[in-house]
């Protein structure tokens, strides 16, 4: 793949001239008729764009037989799969206001999320049914709130035959307007609780159109699904712009574990990797750290010839355990592991760390992986705005702010919240904490809502504590908390992470209280660490994998 738009694809045109998504999702289904669209991974189930032009127009018939009307909201709650993006596509197409649901929220979230956005049709499998009803059964003040709620079973998608004649001259959808509100997207709240996010037809447009100018996939192009298609950066970026550009998706139906990713990526050979850094750390750390640990190995990296020959072999070897066909990886979602980063960049390994947020659906900064900086996220995507409230940005930490078409209309119901997010000159408070360089590049420091006050008024930011403590190969997780004025750093490792180094959990005891000497050494004196605690059991995550830091003290 190349990394430049196909000047035969009309979707470069409507992108900047149209601005509206509904023109664009006409304009792929025409151009792609008989190409696939959307597939799940080892199974039957396929798409071409031909058939999911044919499901809108059933399920557009099946809404408005259930009395909904254009405007009325729609929620979709599943794993990901083909059905769930046609079910997705069917309620915008519709003029419906989609609700996509994280399938890991607990029921009674899901019921809570119902009920807050008004959403008369839930589009879902048997297993969210049933965590719904229990939810039901265990809190009476649930009892009653699905009454009037319409249920669509999501496996149905696609069962059922559609014998009408229909065209390509029969694909039209409505007029939406670019400030129209287009999704309510519930926030996964790794600080709180969820909120939900009001994105019109302007965020999704402008988040199509980024990728379509920074990445530059061509029709027909592969891509595999490993994000959660409720949340946006999955969402924008492994489904509406791969589908918008007539590419071809493929939906994973196992678990993401390495051996179902290595095989996936050979079968399909995606042209672009989208990723949270979960997944190339594991791979980094599992596969390669351990061969480049050994002895031979660190004696053989000394000399700069052999190194040199290594470190090709090394990235392309990577290259194709990602299938050897993209441009690109794509980190974002989470901070990366700095020792992980700082080795793909000494290989030349072709990514690049994105930043972005649900408010913004998602995109704020990004960079092309061939002048990325490496511990950056990028500078200002294009059309948005981004500044650092500090007294010396390029030095002095300050919160990230941004405005642009990319930007939410504000939170559901909510206008205390709006109100402190966004302020009168229209700027969206990220509550991130960053430094900004000459060039433009953003560099992440922490979240505000983390910042801990030291005993004399110094500002800690506990990310990169915990960033030098997840160097060592035996901490899995850590969270680092403050309890009075002493900061204590609380570690997770499991039992095969144990095993793998050959070490008990009486040993990993005393083993933790060197990390601690070893890394106070190198933190000024008022973020030295107290004590390390371990843990046994994970830190709790958000869907999306972030843990849940206001949980622990």
């Amino acid at each position: 793949m190349q990394n430049m738009s196909n000047p035969n694809n009309h979707l470069v045109e409507y992108i900047h001239r149209s601005h509206s998504v509904m023109r664009m999702i006409e304009q792929t289904i025409r151009e792609n008729w008989d190409m696939p669209a959307f597939s799940d991974y080892g199974t039957d189930v396929k798409f071409t764009y031909k058939d999911v032009a044919r499901e809108f127009t059933r399920l557009h018939e099946y809404f408005r037989f259930k009395g909904l009307e254009p405007g009325d909201r729609i929620a979709i709650c599943g794993k990901n799969s083909s059905r769930w993006a046609v079910a997705y596509l069917s309620a915008l197409t519709f003029g419906a206001v989609a609700v996509p649901i994280l399938q890991d929220f607990n029921g009674e979230q899901i019921i809570n999320i119902l009920e807050h956005s008004e959403s008369k049709l839930l589009i879902c499998p048997d297993d969210i049914k049933s965590k719904m009803q229990k939810a039901e059964e265990l809190d009476a003040s649930l009892k009653g709130k699905l009454q009037n709620l319409v249920l669509l079973d999501v496996n149905t998608i696609g069962t059922i035959p559609y014998d009408m004649p229909f065209a390509q001259a029969d694909v039209h959808y409505f007029d939406d307007q670019e400030d129209e509100l287009a999704m309510l997207s519930y926030t996964s709240g790794s600080t709180g609780h969820s909120k939900g996010v009001m994105l019109p037809y302007r965020t999704i447009w402008s988040n199509i159109s980024f990728a379509d100018e920074k990445l530059g996939l061509r029709p027909h192009s592969n891509v595999v699904s490993l994000l959660p298609m409720a949340h946006m950066y999955g969402f924008a970026f492994e489904f509406m712009y791969e589908f918008c550009i007539g590419a071809h998706v493929h939906y994973l139906t196992k678990a993401p574990s390495p051996s179902v990713l290595l095989k996936v990526f050979a079968d399909v050979k995606p042209d672009i990797i989208i990723a949270v850094p979960l997944i190339i750390e594991k791979i980094v750390q599992g596969k390669v750290f351990p061969v480049l640990r050994a002895i031979q190995m660190r004696s053989l990296l000394m000399l700069p010839i052999v190194r040199g020959f290594i470190y090709r072999k090394i990235r392309k070897q990577l290259r194709n355990v990602f299938g050897g066909n993209f441009y690109e990886v794509i980190v974002g979602g989470a901070a990366f592991n700095s020792e992980v980063e700082t080795f793909l960049k000494r290989i030349k390994f072709p990514y690049t760390v994105g930043y972005g947020m649900t408010e913004c659906g998602p995109i704020i900064c990004y960079r092309d992986c061939k002048s990325f900086v490496k511990t950056s996220c990028g500078e200002a995507a294009p059309r948005m705005e981004v500044k650092i409230l500090s007294s010396d940005p390029q030095n002095v930490p300050g919160e990230i702010v941004t405005r642009g078409m990319n930007v939410m209309l504000g939170y559901y119901k909510n206008e205390e919240a709006t109100a402190e997010a966004i302020d009168e000159e229209g700027w969206l408070h990220t509550g991130d904490l960053g430094t900004m360089d000459a060039d433009g590049n953003v560099f992440i420091r922490g979240r505000a809502k983390n910042m801990l006050l030291g005993s004399n008024g110094q500002n800690i930011y506990p990310e990169e504590i915990e960033e030098k403590l997840t160097g060592y190969a035996l901490v899995d997780e850590c969270v680092v908390v403050q309890r009075g004025d002493k900061l204590v750093g609380l570690v997770y490792t499991s039992d095969d992470t144990l095993q793998r180094h050959g070490m008990n959990r009486e040993d990993f005891e005393e083993q933790l209280d060197r990390y601690r000497r070893h890394i106070n050494k190198m933190l000024p004196a008022f973020c030295a660490l107290s004590s390390l605690e371990s843990r046994s059991e994970e830190f709790e995550k958000t869907p999306k994998r972030n843990i849940r830091r206001f949980l622990y003290s």
